[in-house]
């Protein structure tokens, strides 16, 4: 009986190794002169530039980007239905949680400074600098406006005749 257990054992464990995945992909490295930048999606304010380093932000799964904004640049109260994750690469960028913007209430993220904001958390930022930023996160990665108002997707209304 015992030989007949360590064979069942052998042959189990032996039809367990034939079905493991295949070896894990390579690493990816993503050098400064690689990133291919482009304009930011339509969620987002113009003047944003953005280079996806990994993943599709639109799609199921992990992600991670990169935005470069000038001065001055805002995103207005917002959330997302998944985490941010988002750190401050270059530059400096004010942030703010709420459904409004209160400049003294923000907190500094000089380079080096991480902030999390758990889904659907209200936030805002403000760039103090031309900063670059990462983010990363699970998609889908959307944004949502606490004041549809804001949303740079909106259609301007037409010119008056």
């Amino acid at each position: 009986m015992r030989n007949f257990v360590s064979v069942v054992f052998l042959a189990s464990a032996a039809a367990a190794w034939a079905q493991a995945p295949a070896a894990a992909p390579a690493h990816t490295v993503v050098t400064p002169a690689a990133l291919q930048w482009g304009p930011a999606p339509p969620g987002l304010p113009k003047g944003a530039m953005v280079a996806v380093l990994s993943g599709d932000p639109g799609q199921p799964g992990p992600f991670v980007l990169r935005a470069k904004v000038p001065a001055g640049y805002t995103v207005k109260p917002h959330w997302h239905a998944t985490d941010e994750n988002l750190t401050v690469l270059s530059g400096e960028l004010k942030a703010g949680m709420g459904d409004v913007i209160d400049e003294k209430a923000m907190d500094t993220m000089p380079a080096g400074a991480f902030a999390r904001m758990p889904a659907t958390m209200r936030h805002y930022v403000i760039a103090t600098t031309e900063t670059v930023l990462q983010v990363h996160g699970t998609g889908p990665f959307a944004i949502t406006y606490v004041n549809p108002a804001d949303d740079p997707r909106q259609a301007a209304p037409a010119p008056a005749r």
